[in-house]
């Protein structure tokens, strides 16, 4: 009995240590624990979508399911609607010739409808320009275009870029008017880095000769896949004897057939996408260029891409009082608070400085500070009640 008792008293001793030890651990560190990203980031804050189906006409039935089930997958992964830049003809769900007016299928069982009564396109009719689209990437738009039709990202923003409709070698072309080459695309990528208007870049298309698309870029942290090698067609996957037409891309049908398997929390990572893909199902052989992109394929979640952004920003707790009237008087509005001179040692003295602001800024500053002293306070006294609770046992006993 007499060993089961010291064998008591050193279990107790070690919780006490450990129960210190983490009232010890630092707040930030303890936040910074259960928010933490995921490993292998990217780094970014925010995940954007710009599709665009660059075809028109009836017989491009196709080209608009791919467009559409592209934007179905992103919003179901969480990307909102302000988030998501579509462009699209948009002729098709009314067009006089479709037996089922306001709706696209992808599937000749027609199970789903991609158009939907939750819908919206940012860009349709002849606004599908090759202008249009590089001034959107660029953001280089006119000041009367409303915030829904521009891409608001900045160096944190990552973006999915999907294309689709009927190509060549080095070039896309646009409602058979006009056509978009790889060195469009590359400069486009280029001033959008320089501009930090990106974090990554992930580029998809579905056309023929598909992967000389990406064959000029040269900006960082750019991955690019697509649907066909030079030389070769990237073809429909089925009809549907109703409708008339194709109704969707083999490459785009078994990309998104991969998707429906991928939710919100999946760890699935980008080389898992890639090392789906299947020459003979698809009938070309997709590329993948990832010389330019900094993360390995393995590290990189298909969510850092296709989802939404989950996670918190940590900042450290401000627990000087002059940091903290440095800090309000940084975050508030300009019309109430005069922000203090970074050189001269009297900004908060001198006659710039409004003595009403001051005043009005002391109380929180005096909240700021005692917060951090009463945790302190917690800390230790918790620690003094566990020691002296181990004692007491020990005493008992």
């Amino acid at each position: 009995m007499h060993w089961l008792q010291r064998l008591s008293k050193h279990c107790l001793f070690l919780l006490a240590c450990l129960a210190a030890l983490g009232l010890a651990i630092p707040q930030e560190e303890r936040v910074s624990n259960f928010f933490g990203r995921h490993t292998g980031t990217s780094g970014h804050t925010n995940n954007w979508a710009v599709l665009v189906c660059a075809s028109r006409y009836w017989f491009n039935y196709r080209h608009m399911a791919n467009a559409l089930g592209m934007y179905r997958t992103v919003k179901r992964l969480g990307i909102p609607d302000s988030n998501i830049i579509l462009m699209l003809a948009d002729d098709t769900a009314c067009n006089a010739r479709n037996r089922f007016p306001g709706s696209v299928y992808a599937k000749a069982g027609r199970h789903l409808d991609l158009y939907g009564d939750n819908i919206e396109v940012d860009y349709r009719g002849y606004e599908v320009t090759v202008e249009n689209f590089i001034r959107l990437l660029t953001g280089r738009v006119d000041p009367s275009v409303p915030r829904s039709k521009r891409l608001l990202t900045d160096d944190r923003s990552n973006i999915f870029v999907y294309m689709t409709g009927h190509g060549g070698n080095e070039f896309l072309k646009f409602q058979d008017n006009e056509e978009i080459s790889a060195f469009d695309i590359a400069d486009a990528f280029e001033q959008m880095w320089q501009k930090k208007r990106y974090n990554e870049i992930f580029f998809m298309i579905d056309t023929c000769q598909a992967n000389t698309m990406y064959s000029q870029f040269y900006s960082p942290n750019i991955l690019a896949t697509g649907s066909s090698d030079i030389g070769e067609n990237s073809y429909s996957h089925e009809n549907d004897n109703d409708i008339g037409v194709s109704v969707i891309d083999s490459y785009t049908h078994f990309v998104l057939e991969f998707m429906e398997g991928i939710n919100k929390t999946s760890q699935v990572s980008m080389q898992d996408l890639f090392s789906s893909y299947d020459p003979v199902k698809i009938r070309s052989h997709p590329g993948v260029r990832s010389d330019l992109f900094q993360r390995p394929l393995k590290s990189a979640l298909i969510t850092d891409f296709f989802g939404g952004v989950s996670q918190a920003e940590i900042f450290p707790v401000i627990e000087d009082a002059d940091t903290t009237m440095q800090h309000f008087t940084r975050v508030s509005s300009p019309d109430h608070v005069v922000p203090p001179d970074p050189v001269s040692p009297h900004a908060h003295h001198g006659h710039d400085f409004d003595k009403a602001n001051a005043s009005a800024l002391m109380p929180q500053e005096d909240a700021v500070v005692f917060g951090v002293r009463w945790k302190d306070i917690r800390k230790w006294t918790s620690i003094v009640i566990v020691g002296i609770l181990v004692g007491w046992v020990s005493f008992v006993r």
